[in-house]
């Protein structure tokens, strides 16, 4: 397949409407040149009304029907201005969930859900990992027993980002223990005022409080909030419509990031960058770096484009920028010196940027994916 990275005349023109959107909403002050960041109600409100603040979802839902190169455009173009793309602490309900329901959900659950995602009037968590079911996400065990119009839940799930703000849950649960265990699962849409939910934050390396675990005690859920078919939840919660994945953003912050270290080395600003020390060396290694995770952004886009399913691609995409997040991070730690045991923003930074090998799928399970299906390696 050739790549070419190259806007089309068609894709150039969408880039400069971007752009002027951009320079409408969040204009740059004058005599610095910065960008002024709108507050988030205001930039929410624009992007609403023209429908990007779920990209890629049907009109008829309040979408804008983009395709997939140019989501990729409008996320890069915000990424560069330093601009969030609106869904903010709702981003599961955007991501994740409104394309469920818009696949295999009911009418009554899409006109009760799909309005309140896009108006940020309800956060969404998930419930997916358990204690003893993260990687092999297949054996989770928290039990849904039909009893009546109800199904009654019991059970565990962890790592629950955000659940502690969360007013609804989208869980799988097991709904026969007899089956298969892919084919044993239901798709279940939970209130987290219902009784018998105890939600416990999570307190990171960080100091930060982002996920939770949450129990399950004898939770009734009506069963008109199951999405999809009884034991086939799997297959529905691997429902996507055509997002862009390319994680563009990420690779555009990292080397922003990197743009702030050097510039706070070259300021002067209680960093050590003495000539001929390391970390030079070390600074053109990670900008070096950062281009290649922005090749791999494109790489996988342009697979999209062509509707080609990124599959080993993504996970070296992932794998490469998370890693390479810790890097940087260290980076600014090391230019401390013995400064960097000191808890501020520099070791905070580094402290948080620890899970991201983890969370999303660990190194390890896309290396894995890298190995047998892009390597062709058997499995051991």
């Amino acid at each position: 397949m050739a790549i070419t990275f190259a806007d089309t005349e068609r894709e150039n023109a969408w880039r400069q409407d971007v752009r002027a959107f951009i320079d409408a909403e969040a204009p740059r002050e004058p005599r610095t040149g910065v960008r002024q960041r709108p507050s988030f109600e205001h930039w929410r409100g624009r992007l609403a009304s023209r429908g990007w603040i779920a990209p890629a979802w049907p009109r008829k839902f309040g979408g804008a029907e983009m395709t997939v190169v140019e989501q990729f455009i409008m996320n890069e173009e915000f990424a560069e201005a330093g601009l969030p793309t609106g869904a903010g602490v709702g981003g599961l309900g955007v991501m994740m969930l409104g394309p469920t329901l818009i696949e295999h959900g009911t009418e009554g659950q899409q006109a009760e859900h799909l309005g309140r995602i896009l108006r940020g009037e309800a956060v969404w968590c998930q419930g997916y990992s358990e204690p003893g079911s993260g990687s092999d996400l297949a054996s989770l065990q928290t039990r849904a027993v039909r009893d009546g119009d109800d199904y009654v839940v019991n059970g565990q799930k962890i790592w629950t980002t955000v659940g502690h703000l969360a007013d609804w849950m989208f869980m799988l649960v097991r709904t026969d223990p007899e089956a298969p265990k892919h084919r044993g699962i239901s798709y279940l849409l939970v209130d987290m005022k219902s009784p018998g939910i105890t939600v416990r934050p999570l307190t990171t390396l960080a100091g930060t409080q982002t996920f939770s675990e949450v129990y399950f005690e004898d939770v009734r859920v009506p069963v008109s909030n199951r999405v999809g078919e009884e034991n086939r939840g799997w297959y529905v919660g691997t429902t996507t419509l055509d997002f862009e994945r390319s994680s563009i953003g990420s690779a555009i912050g990292l080397r922003k990031s990197l743009e702030e270290l050097v510039a706070k080395a070259k300021g002067g600003t209680g960093l050590s960058l003495v000539p001929g020390s390391q970390a030079r060396w070390e600074f053109v290694e990670r900008w070096v770096e950062t281009e290649v995770a922005r090749m791999l952004s494109y790489r996988v886009v342009s697979m999209q484009a062509h509707k080609i399913i990124p599959n080993h691609e993504a996970s070296i995409s992932k794998m490469y920028t998370t890693e390479l997040s810790q890097r940087i991070a260290r980076l600014g730690l090391h230019l401390r010196g013995m400064h960097g045991n000191v808890r501020d923003d520099y070791s905070m930074e580094y402290m948080e940027t620890v899970s991201a090998t983890i969370a999303g799928g660990t190194t390890e399970i896309q290396k894995g994916i890298v190995a047998t299906r892009g390597l062709g390696l058997p499995r051991g």
